[in-house]
């Protein structure tokens, strides 16, 4: 379903994504809107990990309601308040992943909310 492409005349990808991603014979396409690190009953811890583990949770919790699971992403955009927070957030994000790689775009922006630390889109195949 899904299979990743480096070509070999581009730079190699940097970290652990792929430089494209392509879905082929797709039956359904999940659109992921910005996820923040928001608990379930909309409080927000004030640490950049517990808001990137909680992230993950909630990406991980829509997936399922859709059926569909972590290896279904094919692709992620990430948006980060802090430059300091690429590494944790890069490994909290692999520990997630495992070996699954997706296209990826990492951002260092203000998001909308002062206390929101990471926020990640994503869209998902099957």
């Amino acid at each position: 379903m899904l299979q990743t492409h480096t070509p070999s005349d581009i730079y190699a990808p940097i970290g652990p994504y792929a430089q494209a991603v392509e879905a082929s014979s797709v039956k359904r396409i999940l659109f992921i809107s910005g996820t923040m690190g928001l608990e379930p009953d909309g409080s927000l811890v004030q640490n950049f990990e517990a808001q990137a583990n909680r992230v993950w949770s909630n990406i991980e919790a829509t997936l399922a309601s859709a059926g569909m699971g972590r290896k279904n992403l094919a692709k992620l955009t990430i948006w980060l308040a802090n430059y300091d927070d690429w590494r944790l957030g890069a490994d909290i994000r692999q520990r997630y992943l495992g070996d699954h790689k997706v296209a990826m775009s990492v951002v260092q922006v203000g998001l909308v909310h002062p206390d929101w630390l990471i926020e990640v889109e994503a869209i998902a195949v099957e």
